[in-house]
């Protein structure tokens, strides 16, 4: 979409009809604010909604060296963005200029309206997206800044979790900003405190876990105290698909994740074969969509939070989390996914987050720049980081172990591999060993058949080698095949575990009310499509248990 078309959908004007249907909707109250009142600053929490009746009011940015006007709403404008939704922190302030009367609602009220009167909820949730979408374009927009070293592991975790959660922020490069020297006296800090996170003026944390960051920022929502109908263990395609319909159809549902909404499609720069986007879409947008489209509907997700053990009270299934908090609900949807392997290879260890990667973002893509990478890898998860990374780097290695790129790859895309000019691909190959001081610079490599090798200078390596299940915190009576991987309907005919009349669903494993989707399951086929569809149909299963209790 052009930037003028953008902005147009970002700033739509409401007409007398409209505003007063909005207000009367969500039964909002009338408030005048006199000229240089604020009505919400950056980083307030469960802030509120504001149409305006009459007057203006500013939208100001405030995270950088000096407050910068972005927009003004005046009458028939609106206030807000994804933040309602999603529970974070206001990004901007809304500062009142001269005598403005706006109507207030709250983000109970305001969902409401978003699920009750759908052409005014098409109208807002169209501009809350295109929002986000201009400040993350924006060069002007500082949002949070992450102060760093390129080859410190630590900087990398943190630029990836909030790349991963969809959080604004500018990188600051130890090594390459020129602006890096007075940032470090501004906040007082020095090269060894480094990584540390700031907000406008102020320091925030300095080297923080993801839950101290989570925490800090509002990414994380406090969980409720309550019996869940439906906990979902993981927000890749599966998790959020049942996400959505679950709390759709009226469940009580709760999402838990360790890391960010997505899985490992979250990370994928370009899907072109999921039904309805023919001109492809990123993982990070679709799973974004998602999250949206839960949180609208009222489900809970809860990030990061890391579920350590599955136990059984009766009939209901408890959930411990790191931290020492507990989830009960009487259903549970085990999505948690798999994760790449990691390569074994000397040095591997030692150069993860600073030479060695799971993933293919614009985040890796900067230490990219007119260098040679290597991807190993002969899948689609490969394929697609081989392509993104070819616009970036100076040339991409390609190293797969069997000798057609075809076998496991869609055909469109080995077709697109072998005909980007910058991008070698090297059959029956491996890396056999990785170098570097502190981080990666170079890998050895060879082909199977030889114990020759050759060393080529990298200061990247992306691995795509294979999955492991993310099942170890699953007890015995949930039952896995011999890669770990969870069984679920008919391969459960034998099960000791199954101690009911009726034969499990398709998606119930040995346990009766607890459920399995995505790539976790035993014979799942590994593609966001089935994923979807089977989060989607984990859900009609859980009605039916459910109506069993």
């Amino acid at each position: 979409m052009a930037e003028h078309d953008l902005h147009s959908v970002a700033f739509p004007t409401l007409d007398d009809e409209q505003i007063t249907r909005l207000s009367r909707c969500a039964d909002a109250i009338c408030r005048t604010y006199q000229d240089g009142e604020k009505l919400f600053r950056v980083g307030d929490r469960d802030f509120k909604f504001f149409i305006v009746k009459s007057g203006e009011m500013d939208i100001v940015d405030s995270s950088g060296d000096e407050p910068k006007r972005i927009a003004v709403h005046r009458k028939g404008g609106f206030s807000g963005d994804i933040s309602h939704l999603t529970g974070m922190p206001a990004v901007v302030s809304g500062i009142a200029r001269g005598p403005c009367q706006v109507y207030e609602m709250s983000n109970a009220a305001l969902r409401n309206v978003l699920n009750q009167c759908p052409e005014l909820s098409d109208i807002l949730l169209q501009a809350f997206i295109a929002r986000r979408q201009l400040l993350r374009q924006s060069p002007d927009f500082t949002g949070l800044r992450v102060i760093g070293s390129r080859y410190s592991a630590d900087t990398f975790r943190i630029r990836d979790f909030l790349a991963k959660n969809r959080a604004l922020f500018t990188w600051i490069d130890l090594e390459n900003d020129p602006q890096v020297d007075q940032m470090l006296k501004r906040f007082g800090v020095t090269e060894a405190d480094t990584p540390v996170v700031a907000c406008g003026q102020m320091l925030l944390l300095r080297n923080p876990t993801n839950r101290q960051l989570a925490d800090a920022i509002g990414i994380r929502q406090p969980l409720e105290h309550t019996v869940y109908d439906l906990a979902i263990a993981g927000s890749g395609p599966a998790g959020l698909a049942a996400a959505v319909y679950a709390a759709s159809e009226g469940l009580r549902t709760v999402v838990l994740e360790q890391n960010a909404p997505g899985g490992q499609a979250g990370s994928s720069m370009r899907i072109e074969n999921y039904l309805g986007f023919p001109m492809g879409i990123t993982g990070s947008e679709l799973a974004g969509r998602a999250v949206l489209q839960a949180n609208k509907f009222g489900a809970h997700l809860s990030v990061p939070t890391i579920v350590r053990r599955l136990q059984f009270d009766k009939a209901y299934s408890v959930l411990d989390l790191d931290g020492g908090e507990t989830v009960v609900a009487k259903c549970l949807l085990i999505a948690s996914g798999a994760e790449y392997r990691r390569l074994d290879v000397d040095g591997c260890s030692q150069f993860e987050g600073n030479g060695v990667y799971y993933a293919a973002t614009p985040n890796e893509a900067q230490i990219c720049r007119g260098k040679e990478v290597v991807v190993v890898g002969g899948g689609n998860s490969a394929g697609q980081a081989a392509v993104f990374l070819a616009q970036h780097a100076g040339r991409v290695i390609l190293l797969i172990r069997g000798n057609d790129l075809y076998k496991n790859m869609s055909s469109y895309l080995a077709r697109r591999v072998e005909q980007t000019a910058n991008i070698e691909v090297h059959r029956n190959s491996s890396i056999r060993r990785m170098r570097g001081d502190g981080h990666l610079e170079a890998v050895d490599i060879g082909q199977q058949s030889t114990a020759e090798a050759r060393t080529l200078p990298t200061p990247a390596v992306f691995s795509f080698i294979g999955a492991d299940p993310r099942t170890d915190w699953l007890p015995a009576e949930v039952e896995r095949d011999g890669k770990g991987f969870v069984l679920t309907g008919p391969a459960l005919a034998q099960s000791v575990h199954w101690k009911r009349k009726r034969q499990p669903f398709l998606l119930e494993t040995s346990r009766p009310g607890v459920f399995a989707a995505g790539d976790v399951r035993s014979g799942s086929v590994k593609r966001v499509a089935s994923a979807v569809g089977e989060g989607a149909m984990a859900v009609q299963f859980v009605h039916e248990y459910l109506k069993e209790m």
